[in-house]
């Protein structure tokens, strides 16, 4: 699975982070969304899914 984030598009609404903490953070001055793992195992998949289903800005994507 790979998961890209545009940085441009988020507006920091935190739903990633709620929806997969494992995955997804925020920096702490801007609020703009992270990834805590690139490549994150198949026990993630489902949560990091319904993290890019749940961002208000659609700026997440994910392949796999």
């Amino acid at each position: 699975m790979k998961i890209h984030i545009d940085e441009g598009k988020c507006v920091g609404g935190g739903q990633c982070v709620v929806a997969s903490p494992d995955v997804f953070d925020q920096r702490d001055e801007d609020g703009v969304a992270f990834l805590l793992v690139d490549d994150p195992g198949p026990e993630l998949h489902a949560s990091v899914r319904e993290a890019a289903l749940l961002c208000p800005a659609l700026a997440i994507e994910v392949d796999g």
